[in-house]
């Protein structure tokens, strides 16, 4: 087992072939279910024998050249190792870059302090978990430049001037077109790293005005840091698709605290504040949602009341019975537990597979196979590829 693809792969073909798949899922008329890998930074980080770079978590949240390092590293290895129905091989138009301080920025633009833990993913402290009454004291922070946010900006105003000067494996390296937050990892999720899960929690049953206060005052605050730098992106860029529109047809967003509060727990404390969010940016179109964990006795009342009609799933599922209860019209998007495919061999992941597709999942055609969910390190790319190839053996339709 390792962590680089031995087999000769042509690009150029694989990548018709993913053309082809994706043009007839969306056009409605699969032949098979596309299978995707989505991993992260972390995939680099964690695993000491593809970080050639030498800088770590530490250095790529604080030192822009260290981000643009290690990007460019881990897109080469995702590109060239990672066997799904992604486009592979030197990207046709150049190496794009992002600004990326992975979950951590929303929290972080609130104020939270950072913590590195080696080559772990960085997380936030909560700042109102001793006093919660601090909560009356903050201030908006700016949505452009505040707290970590600030050093957002400060990361896309140096990678503008950088990437023009620069290419990697003889293609350009483009710039970010934006900063974090012109989306949201959900304000339920927000609200708990600022006060602290236990701490929020507890506060919904024996203090729900301060619980709603809170949760007002950080779905205001992502709505308006949402809005402000799609702007600032406008001005930027007066030629962008989605130029003037806050709402947009297909808007999707995260929210994976849920998974822990049950479907009256959900109604009552976080369905007003996602409402919100669907209202001021989605055009009354389709709806996606990405939840890890387990949230499913949640996707029903989310298809019904949010029109939320695509669904990234986490785990345990039981993708059969999903399948059922939410309709052929609904894309579920899932598979084999980031677990299995670190540890188990090439044939579980591909008795896994096939469970998987066999259960009735793929009735409708609106189906995606992917690892459930964010590829963990040290995953062995022998069972990626083996998730793959059982995708394109048992995910056929008739």
């Amino acid at each position: 087992m390792s962590f680089f693809l031995r087999e000769k792969v042509d690009w150029e073909k694989h990548n018709e072939e993913v053309a082809r798949v994706w043009q007839a899922y969306h056009s409605g008329r699969p032949y098979r279910v596309p299978v995707t890998v989505s991993g992260s930074i972390r995939n680099l980080f964690g695993n000491p024998e593809i970080n050639t770079t030498g800088f770590t978590f530490e250095d790529f949240f604080t030192n822009p050249e260290a981000q643009i390092t290690c990007q460019l590293v881990y897109q080469k290895w995702v590109r060239c190792n990672l066997l799904c129905d992604q486009m592979m091989g030197p990207p046709e138009k150049g190496w794009q870059l992002s600004v990326d301080f992975q979950n951590s920025y929303e929290a972080g633009w609130m104020g939270c302090p950072l913590r590195f833990f080696g080559n772990q993913v960085p997380d936030t402290e909560p700042i109102l978990s001793e006093n919660k009454e601090k909560l009356y004291d903050l201030e908006p922070p700016d949505p452009l430049k505040g707290n970590l946010l600030g050093r957002a900006m400060e990361f896309f105003e140096y990678m503008q001037e950088r990437c023009p000067k620069m290419e990697f494996e003889g293609r350009p390296v483009l710039p970010p077109v934006t900063i974090p937050g012109e989306g949201t990892d959900g304000p339920f999720d927000l609200a708990y790293k600022l006060r602290g899960a236990a701490n929020l929690c507890l506060d919904m049953m024996e203090d729900p005005d301060y619980y709603h206060d809170l949760m007002n005052f950080v779905t205001t605050n992502i709505i308006h840091r949402m809005k402000a730098i799609r702007k600032w992106r406008w001005s930027r860029n007066p030629k962008a698709s989605d130029y003037g529109r806050f709402r947009m047809p297909h808007f999707g967003f995260a929210d994976d605290a849920v998974a822990l509060l049950s479907l009256s727990q959900y109604r009552e404390f976080v369905f007003p504040y996602h409402k919100r969010l669907v209202e001021e940016f989605s055009d009354g179109g389709p709806v996606s949602i990405h939840l890890c964990g387990n949230a499913s006795h949640l996707f029903p009342f989310l298809k019904e009341q949010l029109r939320v009609m695509a669904f990234d799933t986490g785990f345990p599922i039981d993708f059969g019975s999903l399948r059922k209860k939410l309709g052929p019209e609904v894309q579920i998007s899932g598979g084999p537990t980031i677990m299995l495919l670190k540890d188990g061999s090439p044939e579980e992941v591909r008795k896994e597979v096939k469970r998987i597709c066999q259960s009735g999942i793929m009735e409708g055609g609106r189906f995606i196979l992917r690892e459930a969910n964010n590829l963990a390190p040290g995953t062995p790319v022998e069972n990626v590829v083996a998730m793959y190839r059982a995708g394109k053996e048992f995910g056929r339709y008739q």
